[in-house]
Order: C-alpha cells, then structure tokens, then sequence
C-alpha cells in the first residue's frame, strides 16, 4: 500500500494518516515531521533547511524532496507508506514519481478529502487553546464546560495568532493556487478518490479503510 493523502488544511489529513499507518502497519511520512526531525538531527538538508525557515521563507522543492527520499529510503517502501503533506505541487509530484521509480515502486492511490471552505474556517476559527496547559477545544465540537474556562487546569483560553480568519482564508488560498492543479494531475493518471471529508473522523476513516481494503 502506497498513497498519497491530499486535502486542504483543516481537512484532517493527519488524523486519517496516523489512524491507517496503525491499521495497516505501514509508515506515516508526515512532511512536517520529517522536515522537523532532519533539522534537530543536524542533515545535511535539515541544517538547509534550517538556513531557509530561520529567515521565514519557504523550503525550496529541492529541499523537501531531499528529505522525502531519505526517509522513504529509511522505510519498506514495498511493504507500504502513506504521504501526508507531500507532494504539494506537480513539480513535487514529478520528483516523487522519479523517486519511486528509483525504488521499483508505484503509488496505488492518491486520496482527496474535500472539505468545503466555510467549514475549514470554521474548524479553525472555533478553535480554542488553554494558554496554561495547553488543551484543544472547540466551540462548536468540543466546547469547555465553562466558556473561556479549560476543564483540566481552569486555565485561560485563547485563540491562536494562526487560528484568526485573514490567516486561515490566506491559508487556504495558498493550498488552492499550488495544491489544487495536483487534483487534475493525480486525476488524469487515474490515481484520484475523492473522499467526503465533512462528516466525523471515524465516519471518513471507515470509508478509506474500506476502500484501501478493496484495492488490497
């Protein structure tokens, strides 16, 4: 089992990946992960990475891709992986397809979980932390027994800087302009599902895991 897992942030690609890498005992190759640990552990492409991302700008496709083959190279790429947040782009697309090819391998599915835009906004925006300990809530979904108040702590509760509307809509534009174009892409090889991603976690899980079981 080789996929891809796309979708826009606020979609839940991470809490899928991580359910079905338990599932069906494969990797989780989560590009923020990934990026994270080849920058602590000092690489040669984490400490370039590190160089771009301590000026605040983006790594370069080069870059991250570097990192991807690493870490693929790290795993039984035969026995399976689930990519979470890589490829974004179709030059990204392209370098995967090269490296897998290098490997012996092929992806078996790319899967979409669509998620309306208002709805990520919502997901965000209604969105709550406790500055104290750090707990998530959430207004609408789980939402504190006192308002403003953490069950665990009684700490405060606050909105993240990145959780207000102007970044979250900016957030999603930058996904929609680069991320999208790889919907057609995946489409046009004939990799493409497209998963309903705006009902519960375990309602879109039992989906894919169905699905994947099919094509097993």
């Amino acid at each position: 089992m080789r996929i891809v897992l796309m979708g826009p942030p606020g979609a839940g690609k991470g809490t899928q990946a991580k359910k079905l890498a338990e599932v069906f005992g494969v990797a989780q190759v989560a590009t923020g992960d990934i990026l994270r640990a080849a920058v602590q552990q000092g690489t040669a492409l984490g400490k370039k990475a590190k160089e771009y991302m301590d000026r605040g700008l983006l790594v370069p496709d080069e870059v991250i891709t570097g990192i991807v083959r690493e870490r693929l190279r790290e795993i039984n790429v035969k026995k399976g992986f689930i990519l979470d947040g890589f490829p974004r782009t179709i030059p990204q697309a392209e370098s995967l397809e090269k490296i897998l090819e290098e490997m012996g391998v092929k992806l078996d599915t790319v899967i979409n979980i669509v998620v309306p835009r208002e709805e990520l906004i919502e997901r965000f925006t209604g969105r709550r932390v406790c500055e104290m300990c750090g707990s998530t809530y959430h207004v609408k979904y789980n939402p504190p027994k006192q308002e403003g108040i953490c069950d665990k702590c009684g700490g405060r509760l606050i909105v993240r800087a990145d959780d207000d509307v102007k970044t979250v809509e900016k957030r999603i534009d930058v996904y929609e302009r680069e991320t999208k174009p790889l919907i057609d892409y995946y489409r046009s090889k004939n990799l493409l599902v497209n998963i309903d991603g705006n009902r519960p976690i375990e309602v879109v899980f039992e989906e894919i895991k169905d699905l994947l079981k099919g094509e097993g």
